[in-house]
């Protein structure tokens, strides 16, 4: 099964780890460290099975991979997921023995925040290794700069589609307001956007709109809502069979991973003149941060560094109209360019 998995994305290495004193299941994939040691967070969740955390995992590190080459980062792709109910499995204990299994890689593999892991878990998992970031020591949140990259992402599609990059002339709907999503409604607020704001808690909506002039739109009419541009910021999947011909905007960015339900989407949204904004290029703010801590820097540094995701995405959508495909395509050959370029040595696999 595993083999068969990783055949066709190329894995280099995927290690399973078990520690029965603790309760700890883990999973690590490294994708490719041609450009570096793959860096990416650790997902704490109760898969449904095995196979679900394999594909999960192998999925999430294969994406992090193009993430970090599209961002021009000298960091490769990894995840991990440790398998379990978060209530459960989240002891300091098994969170040591992660550390420790993270460790033997070697520093090939970096891990980081996550869903069900924030900074008092990467604390722990410290304890056992330097190969770690995004603790309480680190950069701090990266919310700000991954909305701020968004924000220029967002820029750099509307003076593709409208010759102009001022958000004052633009009108957006802002689905999510977690972490992210409500950050960048409030910088394209700050900049003179229009925003309509939707999300499925109330309490969100209530709070944003007691200090900030927005409209509001329920979450299952969302999609129909006239824009320019629709940008989501919640779960992934939202560009789907079913939500596709409900769509009324002109541009789709935003932060949410995996936006697009399958990658033929891509086409289709082309095909209907919707400019889509690849989001493991746009939203890479995150992944900036955190890799500037390993490899040195500020947070100031990594937020400036956001701007130029803007720049990459033009860059992109130029490529796509030359090479008549589409932006989707035009990212993962970006991608692949520089992985291939790469003079990096694979570094040998740990000795343990």
């Amino acid at each position: 099964m595993v083999f068969d998995s990783i055949a066709e994305p190329g894995h280099e290495q995927v290690s399973y780890f078990s520690d029965p004193e603790t309760g700890l299941q883990a999973i690590v994939a490294i994708h490719d460290t041609s450009l570096g040691p793959s860096l990416g967070g650790t997902r704490i969740l109760d898969y449904e099975s095995e196979d679900a955390a394999l594909t999960d995992v192998l999925r999430l590190s294969e994406a992090m991979t193009y993430k970090a080459a599209a961002a021009d980062l000298a960091l490769g792709g990894g995840k991990a997921v440790i398998v379990g109910d978060p209530a459960e499995v989240k002891t300091e204990d098994a969170l040591e023995a992660y550390g420790r299994a993270v460790d033997c890689l070697g520093g090939r593999y970096i891990t980081s925040v996550d869903i069900n892991s924030g900074a008092e878990e990467m604390d722990i998992v410290a304890r056992e290794t330097d190969h770690v970031v995004g603790g309480s020591d680190g950069l701090g949140n990266p919310s700000e700069v991954t909305a701020h990259g968004v924000f220029s992402g967002i820029r750099s599609c509307a003076e593709h589609v409208y010759g102009t990059d001022s958000a004052g002339d633009l009108d957006v709907v802002v689905q999510g307001l977690g972490k992210v999503g409500h950050l960048l409604a409030e910088e394209l607020l700050e900049h003179g956007a229009s925003v309509t704001i939707s999300d499925v808690n109330r309490d969100a909506i209530d709070e944003f709109t007691a200090t900030h002039d927005v409209d509001v739109v329920a979450p299952d009419s969302v999609y129909e809502q006239p824009c320019d541009v629709f940008a989501p910021c919640a779960i992934g999947g939202v560009v789907n069979d079913e939500t596709i011909d409900q769509l009324e905007c002109d541009i789709i960015a935003g932060s949410a991973n995996n936006v697009l339900a399958e990658r033929r989407h891509a086409d289709e949204l082309a095909a209907r003149d919707i400019l889509y904004a690849p989001d493991y290029v746009i939203n890479a703010g995150g992944l900036i941060t955190v890799g500037k801590e390993h490899l040195g820097g500020t947070y100031d540094e990594a937020y400036a560094e956001a701007e130029a995701i803007g720049d990459r995405l033009g860059e992109m959508v130029d490529r796509a109209e030359t090479d008549d495909c589409t932006v989707l395509d035009a990212a993962d050959a970006y991608a692949r360019e520089r992985i291939d370029a790469s003079e990096t040595v694979t570094p040998a696999l740990p000795s343990n």
